[in-house]
Parts: structure tokens; C-alpha cells; sequence
């Protein structure tokens, strides 16, 4: 019987793929779960393995572009006389699988109580369909307790925390970096008694050990390994794996070395007009995207394309402002157990200010303009995986300490990425601030769908002109880029101003004029 092998559905946005490499040949004898092709989309790699184990037909040619659900190959299901006569690899397979099958059968009286739970990938938000196992916390056959951490899930918005839905022993399906759809299977836990699960892991470390050379997978890399052994011009061959059954991982790829030839008896090098030398190093080095950066890209091109956003510029005399908080900053923090720093007098400013222009403060869905009464602000922070934009929300109606308060503990969150995806959605505007990094002027890109973002720069002595007399100042640039479908020129300049008069005047933040 011949069963046809297709391109399996792999995300909801994937309309086709590559196949980029072949792993085995036309004719090669294939045993069930076997990876026999790399298939390659614009955003993962993935393995296609064999459904049944047979002889495999080759359909598709490497560097075709498939559809979903197109024959990739086919397989021709054979008698138990044909698996010896294709290869004599699937021999030791063969008898490894007898073995498991008496050594399963001499347990029942045992494991009873022992069972197996599939660990999936949960749902984690509403618009995430696939993430990236990025770590494991424990090791392949270790043992664990329910609720354990056991692996962190990294989509494009945030980074996730599996835990164990019992106690048990792990047994690793999926790999470090690989991308896996919402509802497929990352690990599976078996639990049982003590003195039968225990001695487990060992057992199956030292049969992966002895049946290491036979297995298709030893010395196979995974599809980023083989990627990076590819750039790097390492032979597989020469890298020994520390995955499941010998195979080689992405961190046994990045740890590989090229092999240096062994120092032996120099030829003399032919004397000749010197070419040109450049000192240094030449390496370069390539570092897969990670869905947050992927995302990040895809959306600030979107809004370069789909929105007419400009920017408008003023100048803030800052000396009101950095005088309040050089007075009242120990009080302050003695006070309300958070320093005062500058975000919260911007974020009063313009939480006040938008309540002048709502059209700033509005969004674009359809063919309708949605207005907000209330003011959530975004601030954007750098964490360590990228950019994330945490929002604040009712920012209007905080007091300057529960600002402070709210960015603090956002930041905290965005620096050790625990932040939620309910944290960091659902704002109206956004603040930037470019200056903490030196930035002395720059054209922020709106955050999506909101229609305008401030930025805030970095705060320099600058000669101005007050009251007819030259004086030096410490002036602060800031810019408002806007949709100008939504927002007109003399809105976003008023705006502007607006939030300016209030920082040059601190006290109008207090008394609300």
C-alpha cells in the first residue's frame, strides 16, 4: 500500500512553503516518525517525518515552492521482509522496539498507576497562534513536581512560563528554538510509583547511549543546527550531539569549532606582489530573527505604509521642572517610597493635554474614528528581548507618585520579561524616551493603532534668549509624530505646545489650568 505524504497545515497564515532540504534519498527505506524533509516558510523551518515506515518515493525536487496540503513524496508500506533487504539500519530499530515491547509487557504488575499526560502549548492570547520554546528548565528524565517551571514559551508579544500538570518524569518532544503552533505538544510527564519511575531516567540515558550509533538521529543535526554548522563550514560528521538519541542540537551547533589542521610540515609560500592586507577581523555571524524582533519589524513597516504620519518639533526650557524635583525629591521619596523622576511630568502633561485634543488621543478602525475618554499611555521600554510598550492605564486620573509608582514596577517587569499580554495592550498614546541613550532629536514611529506618540530626548545646556537677555538653559527637544489622516497639522502643534506650557509651568499639572 502506497500512502502520499503532504505539506501539513504549520500556521494560520502560511499559505506555502520550501522544500529546502531532502534528508533522505529516492528509494532509502524510512522507518515511522523518521525526518526525511526540511520545510521552510517565511517564518520557521519545520521537519516533515514519515507517517509509516516504508520505501520512500520522492515527488517534489529540493527548492520547490509547495502549497499546503501538496505530495511531497510517497511511501510504499511493505511486508516485514523488505525493511532488511532496504537498509540494515532498521535492524537494531527493530530489535530495540522488541525489547521495548518485553520490557513493557514484564511491568504491568508494577506501573498500574503509572500514566503518560501530553504537555501542549496553552492558549496565550487571542491573536497568538504559534511561539518559541526558547528554554528548557529542566533536563531531559529529570524528575518533577506538579506546577514545577519546566520550559519558557516566547511569543512575538511576550515570554511564558510552562509548568508541569503533574509530578513525574520529563520526557522532551520538542527543542530549544523550536516554533511551535498553539496546542502542540511540548513534553510528556509520566507518573507512577516511586520505585518504578525513578531508576528511569538513567535507563533511558543509557539505552539513548547504546542505541546512539544505530538511530537515524545521531549525529542528525536540527534544522537551526544544521544551519549554523552550514555558515560556520563545520561537517556535521565532526560534532558529537548531546540531544534525544544523539542529535545535534542548536547549542551543540553554536558551541562547534571549525577543525584546525594539524600543524605539519609548512609549504614554502611563493614569493610574490603582496595583496592588499586588511588588518583585524573578518567574521561575521548570523543570528536567527526571534518572533518578538519579527513582529517589531513587521508592524513599524506597516505603519510606515498604511499611515500619513509626520512629525512637528518644539523645545521645553526644563529648569521648572528639574527645580520641583530638586526640592521635593528626598520628601518625595521619604513619602511615597518611589523617586520622581521626569516620566510622570510628562505623562501628566499629556494626559492633560489630550484631554484639549481627544483627536490625538483617537484611532482609526474602519471607516470610523474611535475616541477615548480616558487617557491609557504607553511607555516604551527597552528589555532585554527587544522593545515591549507596557501601557498605563487611566494615567488622568493618577497623581505624579502613582505614576511613578505604575512606570517603576512596569519596568521592573519588562527588564525580567514578565510582562502580560494585557499589560502591554490597549493603549491610546504612546511616550518615548530616546534621551536616556543620548538621543538629541529623532522622528518616533507611531505605535499602532494609535495615531501619535511623543519623544522625549536628552537634556543639554543651551544658550536662549529671555526676557532680551542671552541665558543659559537646560533645553530638552521633544517631537510628536502623528497621523495626519486623523490629526491635523494645527491640532498636533497645539498639542505640542500644550504639553510644553505645562512642564515650563509645573504647577498648572496641580492646579489644572
Amino acid at each position: 500500500m502506497s500512502l502520499e505524504i503532504k505539506v501539513p497545515p504549520v500556521g494560520e497564515s502560511i499559505s506555502e512553503v520550501t522544500l529546502s532540504q531532502w534528508k533522505k534519498k529516492d528509494g532509502d527505506y524510512v522507518e515511522m516518525d523518521e525526518v526525511i524533509a526540511e520545510l521552510e516558510s517565511d517564518k520557521a523551518t519545520f521537519e516533515l517525518t514519515a507517517s509509516v515506515a516504508g520505501t520512500l518515493k520522492i515527488t517534489a525536487a529540493e527548492g520547490d515552492t509547495l502549497e499546503i496540503g501538496a505530495v511531497v513524496c510517497s511511501i510504499e508500506e511493505g511486508a516485514g521482509s523488505q525493511a532488511p533487504e532496504a537498509s540494515a539500519a532498521p535492524a537494531p530499530a527493530e530489535v530495540t522496539a522488541s525489547a521495548d515491547q518485553a520490557e513493557s509487557s514484564s511491568k504491568p504488575e508494577s506501573t498500574d498507576s503509572a500514566k503518560t499526560l501530553e504537555i501542549k502549548v496553552p492558549p496565550v492570547g487571542e491573536s497568538i497562534t504559534e511561539v518559541t520554546l526558547s528554554k528548557w528548565l529542566v533536563k531531559d528524565g529529570e524528575s518533577v513536581e506538579m506546577d514545577q517551571q519546566i520550559a519558557e514559551l516566547e511569543s512575538d508579544k511576550a515570554t511564558f512560563e510552562l509548568t508541569a500538570e503533574i509530578a513525574g518524569i520529563v520526557k522532551q518532544i520538542a527543542e530549544e528554538g523550536a516554533t511551535l503552533a498553539i496546542g502542540a505538544v511540548v513534553c510528556a510527564i509520566t507518573s507512577g510509583a516511586a520505585g518504578s519511575s525513578s531508576p528511569k531516567p538513567e535507563t533511558a540515558k543509557e539505552q539513548a547511549t547504546a542505541d546512539k550509533s544505530p538511530n537515524y538521529a545521531s549525529g542528525t543535526p536540527s534544522p537551526s543546527a544544521g544551519k549554523i554548522l552550514s555558515e560556520k563550514g563545520v561537517d556535521p560528521a565532526s560534532v558529537a550531539g548531546t540531544g534525544v538519541a544523539g542529535r545535534i542540537t542548536k547549542e551543540d551547533a553554536v558551541n562547534a569549532q571549525k577543525s584546525v589542521p594539524q600543524p605539519g610540515v609548512k609549504k614554502p609560500e611563493p614569493v610574490a606582489a603582496p595583496a592588499v592586507v586588511v588588518s583585524g577581523s573578518r567574521n561575521e555571524r548570523r543570528v536567527k530573527m526571534t518572533s518578538l524582533r519579527k513582529t517589531i519589524a513587521k508592524r513599524l513597516i506597516a505603519v510606515k505604509s498604511e499611515t500619513a504620519m509626520l512629525t512637528t518639533f518644539n523645545e521645553v526650557d526644563m529648569k521648572p521642572v528639574m527645580d520641583l524635583r530638586t526640592k521635593y525629591k528626598d520628601k518625595f521619596k521619604e513619602k511615597h517610597g518611589v523617586g520622581l523622576g521626569f516620566m510622570s511630568f510628562f505623562t501628566k502633561a499629556v494626559s492633560e493635554a489630550l484631554k484639549e485634543f481627544p483627536s490625538v488621543n483617537a484611532r482609526i478602525e474602519n471607516d470610523e474614528i474611535v475616541y477615548s475618554d480616558f487617557a491609557d499611555v504607553s511607555i516604551a521600554v527597552s528589555a532585554p528581548k527587544g522593545l515591549v510598550v507596557p501601557v498605563i492605564r487611566n494615567a488622568d486620573a493618577m497623581s505624579l507618585a502613582e505614576i511613578e509608582k505604575s512606570v517603576l514596577g512596569l519596568a521592573l517587569k519588562a527588564r525580567d520579561n514578565k510582562l502580560t499580554i494585557e499589560e502591554m495592550t490597549g493603549g491610546t498614546f504612546t511616550i518615548t524616551n530616546g534621551g536616556i541613550f543620548g538621543s538629541m532629536m529623532s522622528t518616533p514611529i507611531i505605535n499602532a493603532p494609535q495615531s501619535a506618540i511623543l519623544g522625549m530626548h536628552n537634556i543639554v545646556e543651551r544658550p536662549i534668549a529671555l526676557n532680551g537677555e542671552v541665558v543659559i538653559r537646560p533645553i530638552m527637544y521633544i517631537a510628536l509624530s502623528y497621523d495626519h489622516r486623523i490629526i491635523d497639522g494645527k491640532e498636533s502643534v497645539s498639542f505640542l505646545v500644550r504639553v510644553k506650557q505645562l512642564l515650563e509651568d509645573p504647577a498648572r499639572l496641580l492646579l489644572g489650568v
